[in-house]
Order: C-alpha cells, then sequence, then structure tokens
C-alpha cells in the first residue's frame, strides 16, 4: 500500500509537471494564475510521497482528513536532503 502510494503520488507529480512545461512551450500568453495551482498541485504530490514514507501501512490506509492534510504540507525544519 505505501509504495503505490508513493508512486502514484510521484506520477501525478511527474504527470502534472509534464502537463505544465507542454503548457509554457505552448502558450504565448502563458497565465501564472494557471502556473500557481499546478505548481500547488506538484508539491501536493511530491509532499504527500515524502510525508507518508515513515507512517504505518494501517495508518495511510485509514487515511484521516487530518492525515490527508498533514501529509501534504511542506516538510519542515526535519527535512533533510540526505535522509
Amino acid at each position: 500500500m505505501k509504495k503505490e502510494m508513493i508512486l502514484s503520488s510521484l506520477r501525478e507529480a511527474k504527470d502534472e509537471l509534464d502537463r505544465l512545461i507542454d503548457e509554457i512551450e505552448k502558450d504565448s500568453d502563458f497565465s501564472f494564475d494557471g502556473y500557481y495551482v499546478g505548481v500547488q498541485h506538484i508539491y501536493h504530490h511530491l509532499n504527500t510521497a515524502w510525508n507518508i514514507r515513515n507512517e504505518s501501512e494501517e495508518t495511510i490506509e485509514g487515511c484521516s482528513e487530518n492525515d490527508f492534510y498533514n501529509w501534504r504540507r511542506f516538510p519542515g525544519d526535519e527535512f533533510d536532503m540526505g535522509t
């Protein structure tokens, strides 16, 4: 379950990043409103993939609304690129 959720979140982030890059390349009247929303979407999925890495299978399966909002948050001071 954890691996599948991490992969799903990373794929969603990749798909949104690919879509956003394509839009920027093709749209001469590119809107930064769409950019803002797209980057938020990317971060939501990247943060979820990162933040669930140490969660138990039971917590992931029983995902509460609070879990959902905590997992999507940008990692805080404890974020270490080496771990």
